[in-house]
């Protein structure tokens, strides 16, 4: 996957079949999209393509009320690494500005879509809307195509358990702690990626800090988890535990149920399977006995 920052760095792209969207946590709606762009991408001998947009408009556009706590389920790096994973071709993000919100849905269409990009075909998720006071829809594509000659498609809305799947249901369930339920939605597990240092708090129940590379992630509730701890070629299980500081910070710390060297310093995967336990009150006596039983259950799932 090439990704390019702006369009003003773009290189030549081969029949591009083009979304737009900030597709945070690419969810299973989102892969319907990029399997979809693949798809007509191999149709017409050309490659994949996603404008995205950092840092997410609503922090932008409302910065004291939408925006002001928008916690978004991937840090750039997992956004990333899970859009490699869906086999897109090319990634564009472009800085998202006060200025660049006044763009029109034309204006974007004409400068970018077919002015730079040259686009094949442009697929629009279910209700997706662009430009300068979201006026831009699919209506407006379909009406476009033979102006600037491209294909217009729209994807269906896409359900999971019968809901409509969204990221802001998602961020809902994973902060309230359901991780079962956003790994569904998202068709993946929810993950923190990270390098882990060194947390000496518990010599019974030894754990490494993980800190976050964007400070605008989304940690779950407070309590423990299992997880799969991938590094490389290198696979455990571990038990994370969510702490609450004073002021109202998250930390994530995790603790490898197995004696797996090279997971310090090195970069990971942290892929969260459910809930353990709830809220753990570090300063209790009662610590080091609760994790030592969250541990040993940990160590009974099959995962």
């Amino acid at each position: 996957m090439r990704i390019f920052s702006g369009f003003e760095k773009v290189a030549e792209i081969r029949n591009p079949v083009v979304t737009t969207g900030s597709f945070d946590g690419v969810h299973i709606g989102h892969k319907t999209i990029l399997n979809r762009l693949k798809m007509l991408a191999g149709n017409y001998g050309g490659e994949s393509v996603l404008i995205t947009f950092h840092p997410h408009p609503r922090k932008i556009l409302y910065p004291d009320t939408a925006g002001k706590d928008l916690k978004m389920i991937n840090s750039k790096e997992e956004k990333f690494e899970l859009l490699r994973k869906a086999g897109l071709d090319n990634l564009i993000v472009v800085e998202f500005t006060k200025d660049f919100s006044k763009t029109t849905s034309e204006e974007f269409v004409r400068d970018y879509l077919h002015g730079i990009l040259r686009a094949r075909v442009v697929v629009a998720g279910f209700n997706h809307h662009f430009g300068f006071n979201k006026e831009g829809d699919y209506r407006q594509l379909w009406g476009w195509r033979e102006k600037y000659n491209f294909e217009a498609e729209e994807i269906p809305e896409q359900e999971v358990y019968n809901e409509t799947v969204s990221s802001t249901k998602i961020r809902k369930a994973i902060s309230e702690g359901y991780i079962q339920r956003a790994n569904a939605y998202l068709d993946h597990y929810y993950m923190i990626m990270g390098v882990p240092e060194d947390y000496n708090a518990f010599a019974a129940v030894p754990f490494l800090k993980v800190p976050l590379t964007d400070e605008c992630k989304l940690l779950p509730a407070t309590g423990i988890y299992a997880v799969t701890a991938v590094a490389g070629e290198k696979i455990a299980k571990g038990m994370v535990v969510i702490n609450m500081l004073p002021g109202g910070d998250q930390e994530v710390l995790l603790h490898l149920l197995e004696d797996q060297p090279g997971f310090k310093g090195e970069s990971i995967k942290l892929l969260f399977q459910k809930m353990i336990h709830g809220m753990v009150m570090f300063d209790s006596i009662n610590v080091v006995p609760e994790l030592e039983r969250a541990r040993a259950d940990i160590k009974e799932l099959i995962y």
